[in-house]
């Protein structure tokens, strides 16, 4: 079983950037999909981006693309999310995610592919 710690949010003006990491422990971390979700407050939690256990490909929501891109060191057993251009809209717990599972490019979005979550870390984009 794989446990999951997210660090790096706090708060940032509109504009600025901010790098999310979560590292993994327990298992073995290549062998895991996994993606970064978020949480804004009275909001369902939204897919924001998500990469193969390779690396070799990602996907991002349409809200963030070309803005957060994410990446993974399976040497650091850490996966990433770099935050560009934020908006007030991009406050939120953001939230890291894994699923042991080889998945179809579809549901890298979906919140039930994902066996184990981190804790969340705020992020908060000031105007």
């Amino acid at each position: 079983q794989v446990q999951l710690v997210e660090s790096g949010g706090g708060l940032v003006q509109a504009g600025g950037s901010l790098r999310l990491s979560c590292a993994a422990s327990g298992g073995t971390f290549s062998n895991y999909a996994m993606a970064w979700f978020r949480q804004a407050p009275g909001k369902d939690r939204e897919f924001v981006a998500g990469i193969t256990r390779s690396g070799g490909r990602t996907f991002d929501a349409e809200a963030v693309k070309g803005r957060f891109p994410i990446s993974r060191d399976n040497a650091k057993n850490t996966v990433y999310l770099q935050m560009n251009s934020l908006k007030p809209e991009d406050t939120a717990v953001y939230y890291c995610a894994a699923s042991p599972r080889a998945l179809y490019s579809s549901r890298y979005q979906l919140e039930q592919t994902y066996d184990y979550w981190g804790q969340g870390t705020q992020v908060t984009v000031s105007s």
